[in-house]
């Protein structure tokens, strides 16, 4: 093959927890009675599509399927296998978690075949088992594995935003407002992004649960439905960080408000005593004869008086009213 990166990792299973490393020559040099394979591809290398199409035996629709940028999590039977399309949280360095990164994989008793873009922690994992001497022991295991990894990575991320929305709700209380629209849109935008993917996530392993598929055992049945369980509690877990988050933005919109509503109604109450102070001051203000006290010394003054008193009687009447 031109390029011979396309293979991240490949392995021979002896189904007793112990490995062999393949590369290239020893997948094509692989007896079918001499253990299950995992055979793990980078999905934009050529060599990739260059094996999947030409020696891997899988058909075109499930190649297609495998490096497709469609990575929507899904399950569909293929015969005796399975095609099964995951996500994980992205905990690359400088990534967002909710940037979620995607695994496709086929697998069927004998084989796995898996392709990623992005590095998957949850793989690197799996690796680390098997380097260490405690492999899968079958397919159903390594699905089981690996769909545990996946869904273990996110229970750190969503206890994040839940802590995220309840400071936020302490500072509402505390009135300490400022910059919570930024920290409220961030975090809805995080919670719709993870849920997209997770919900989806929760029926791919119903799916995978209800095919008929005798290589995936009992025990391993039992370890992915508690995988569906947990995937269906972080789907609540991020249903419960939406609502919250939008009790304290109605909340903040709320005060927001009534602040407005008391400032426009503290400006009424000026203007209202103020206006007809403006009347008679304007009235007296047009310099024309005959206006009363323009030769008296005293006028100013008096005047002046009267505007109080003026003013002095309407606070009695607002406040009779009970418009104060």
């Amino acid at each position: 093959m031109a390029d011979a990166e396309g293979l991240i990792c490949a392995y021979e299973f002896d189904g007793r927890g112990g490995a062999r490393i393949l590369d290239w020559e020893g997948i094509r040099a692989h007896a079918p009675g001499a253990g299950w394979t995992w055979i793990h591809l980078q999905r934009d290398a050529p060599a990739s599509r260059e094996w999947l199409e030409r020696e891997s035996g899988l058909d075109e629709v499930l190649c297609e399927a495998l490096l497709s940028n469609e990575s929507r999590p899904r399950c569909e039977g293929y015969g005796e296998g399975v095609l099964l399309s995951l996500r994980g949280v992205n905990l690359n360095p400088d990534a967002d978690p909710e940037d979620m990164v995607a695994l496709v994989l086929y697998a069927d008793a004998r084989r796995v075949v898996s392709v990623r873009r992005r590095r998957i922690m949850a793989v690197d994992s799996i690796r680390s088992a098997v380097d260490a001497g405690r492999a899968p022991t079958s397919t159903g295991d390594f699905l089981a594995t690996l769909s545990e990894g996946l869904v273990e990575r996110m229970g750190p991320v969503i206890d994040s935003l839940e802590e995220a929305v309840a400071d936020l709700e302490e500072e509402l209380v505390t009135g300490h407002t400022e910059g919570i629209r930024p920290q409220l849109a961030e975090l809805r935008r995080a919670a719709i992004g993870l849920r997209r993917y997770i919900a989806p996530q929760r029926e791919a392993m119903a799916r995978l649960l209800g095919l008929p598929v005798e290589w995936i055992s009992s025990v391993d049945r039992r370890w992915l439905r508690e995988v569906g369980d947990r995937i269906t509690r972080y789907v609540e877990d991020l249903d419960a960080v939406r609502e919250r988050a939008q009790i304290v933005q109605e909340e903040l919109a709320a005060r927001v408000s009534e602040q407005i509503n008391r400032n426009m109604y503290v400006l009424s109450i000026i203007t209202a005593i103020f206006l007809p102070l403006g009347l008679i001051t304007g009235y007296l203000g047009i310099n024309v004869g005959g206006i009363p006290g323009a030769d008296w010394r005293w006028a100013f003054f008096v005047v002046g008086f009267v505007l109080l008193g003026i003013a002095g009687v309407q606070l009695w009447l607002l406040r009779r009213m009970k418009w104060l």
